[in-house]
């Protein structure tokens, strides 16, 4: 899914567009237990509860994709007789009107979710009648030919509210306030299927994780049965790692400049387009070699990048480079440079000690002070 597609969804969460038929939950605690379980007509509900859960769905839908919001595709053995993919199909199909399925998926997330606290999983049926689109992307509500029935699971955790003094407006007084469990936003969830070429695409799913670099990966490996992705964090370590051991001794500072500089020109480049720039194997071999690094360094890139990161591993460009910093740091010192001014840092051997240089341009503030010249003496004259 693309962003386009996601805002799409996200725009039917509001009392006007609402077409979701059936809202259910189930409630655990700290020890895996089922406190309780409820099941509703989504529209029947007050209003004032229908917002709280709008909120709630619209988060399940929001992050960046490819750090917060993964597409995930099934292989083919999730798909076969009793794989999770026939389980989630037997559940979309159900519209949560079967309770034994119900409870089945219940217990399915309460084995493979690793949790500390007490939670609450949430699970809507929708059936959005996609309006069709004139060639100029203008909707035609009355041109509808396909209806996407979906689910999403969204799973928060459900804390004690923080203690404090409260207005009781009854005594006027103030005292302690009453703590109560309150549900959070999203940990993480998913929407299934997968909302595709504004079409259903029942071989994918679009997957949540409110922490990019926990994704909590037994869950998605058990619960959907879709191949890991590499969280966020470790995609940009991984690209960091492929760099420093291909090049050894040839990583210097010119080299890693020029490739930060190639990827953000890949990404400004890219900026209109709807999905988000992915690097496969071969196009970071390309970006290095475009990055004027010779073939004989590359030798061992197709080692060094299948065991560290994967053959098949699909790299998002937005997780690897900051376009809006260059960084250079050392052990005791950090400099923090526009990237457009990488012109001004150097580096350069004096008296034998590898420095960097930063020419000056247009003054220097220490600690927001402004300051003159040098501290260092002038030469006496012969």
């Amino acid at each position: 899914m693309i962003k386009k597609e996601i805002s799409e969804i996200k725009r039917q969460f509001t009392p006007s567009n609402c077409s979701i038929s059936r809202i259910c939950g189930c409630y655990v605690d700290g020890e895996k237990n089922k406190k309780t379980e409820f099941k509703e007509a989504f529209l029947s509900l007050p209003e004032d509860d229908m917002f709280k859960y709008f909120e709630i769905l619209r988060k399940n839908l929001s992050g960046t994709l490819g750090k917060n919001l993964l597409n995930l595709e099934f292989p083919l053995d999730s798909e076969m007789e009793g794989g999770p993919h026939e389980f989630l199909m037997k559940l979309r199909n159900s519209k949560l009107q079967d309770d034994d399925i119900l409870d089945a998926f219940y217990d399915r997330i309460i084995e493979t979710y690793d949790f500390v606290g007490n939670y609450l999983i949430l699970l809507i049926h929708d059936a959005y009648d996609i309006p069709g689109k004139t060639s100029d992307g203008i909707s035609m509500e009355d041109a509808s030919d396909e209806v996407y029935s979906y689910i999403m699971c969204s799973i928060c955790p459900v804390d004690l509210s923080k203690p404090g003094l409260s207005y009781n407006e009854l005594q006027n007084t103030f005292q302690n306030r009453i703590r109560d469990w309150v549900v959070s936003m999203p940990e993480l969830g998913f929407l299934f299927p997968a909302f595709n070429e504004r079409s259903t695409d029942l071989h994918s799913t679009l997957y949540y994780s409110k922490d990019a670099n926990d994704l909590h990966d037994s869950f998605i490996e058990q619960m959907l049965g879709c191949p890991l992705p590499l969280p966020a964090e470790y995609q940009k370590e991984s690209f960091q790692s492929i760099i420093e051991e291909t090049l050894g001794e040839a990583c210097n500072y010119e080299t890693v400049k020029t490739i930060h500089e190639n990827l953000s020109e890949m990404i400004e480049e890219h900026k209109d387009a709807p999905e988000p720039l992915v690097l496969d194997k071969y196009q970071v071999k390309s970006l290095l070699e475009n990055s004027g690094i010779e073939a004989d360094q590359l030798q061992d890139f197709d080692k060094n990048f299948d065991e560290t990161a994967g053959e098949r591993a699909s790299i998002f460009v937005n997780n690897i480079v900051n376009t809006r910093v260059f960084e250079v740091k050392t052990p005791d010192v950090i400099v923090k440079i526009n990237p457009d001014r990488t012109d001004l840092v150097e580096t350069r051997e004096i008296d034998g000690r590898q420095c960097l240089v930063i020419a000056i341009d247009g003054g220097i503030e220490v600690n927001g002070i402004v300051v003159h010249g040098s501290n260092t003496e002038p030469e006496p004259e012969a």
